[in-house]
């Protein structure tokens, strides 16, 4: 479903991705690890086609970083929920108003809305908040929201881009069983992260490594999981 085939990417003369292979199949979890600027995030931006690759290729679906046009971006990224660090809510509108707002600017009728709306706020526990605003809810709920605003187009593969990066251990392990709980529906997961204590909480989960510019995969020990 998504796959990079020896990508090669630097950014003012530094080398971020160096022959980089790397392959997704369709509702796999995986977590892409390593130390804060080894270019994971460099890595998702290439798989919503937000960078491109200077050498190799990316795929994603039917889509590929070879024959990509600038309009069909868009669509793509339609298809991917993504979710980061920092909450990015729109602050002067309620919490089911900013889910909103996503499919509005596509035009999506507004039964549909409604459904789609509250089937994310569920799936992260959240109904009860949809009339709250943004500034009266904790940093793990606005993560939540945030997660939910990533799945209201009800996309193939969800980005995390070190979506537990702001909080406490206790609430990261908490959005971490929400992801987890997504993925079991069947949606693809990529979720980047340099906690490693957080990726011995979710054993048997696929883990990339991404260090000097290339990838690996990594087998954590019964013991480093239990």
């Amino acid at each position: 479903m998504v796959s990079f085939t020896d990508v090669t990417f630097a950014y003012q003369q530094a080398q971020i991705l160096d022959g980089v292979n790397f392959k997704l199949e369709q509702g796999e979890f995986v977590f892409l690890i390593g130390k804060s600027g080894a270019g994971k995030t460099t890595l998702l931006q290439m798989i919503y086609m937000n960078l491109l690759p200077d050498k190799g290729t990316v795929t994603v679906g039917d889509y590929s970083s070879v024959k990509m046009k600038k309009r069909n971006i868009p669509l793509l990224r339609r298809k991917i929920g993504i979710v980061f660090q920092e909450f990015k809510l729109l602050k002067d509108r309620n919490i089911y108003d900013n889910l909103a707002f996503v499919l509005e600017v596509t035009n999506t009728p507004g039964k549909e809305i409604k459904k789609r709306v509250n089937n994310a706020l569920e799936d992260v526990g959240l109904s009860h908040r949809r009339k709250s605003m943004p500034g009266e809810l904790s940093g793990g709920e606005q993560q939540r929201v945030a997660i939910a605003r990533a799945l209201v187009n009800e996309p193939f593969l969800v980005l995390a881009d070190e979506p537990t990066g702001n909080l406490d251990p206790e609430t990261s392990l908490e959005i971490l069983e929400i992801f987890k709980k997504i993925n079991a529906k069947g949606t693809s997961i990529i979720f980047a992260t340099h906690n490693y204590e957080l990726v011995k909480k979710a054993p048997g989960v696929k883990i990339i490594r991404l260090e000097n510019g290339k990838t690996s995969k990594v087998t954590l020990r019964q013991k480093e999981s239990a």
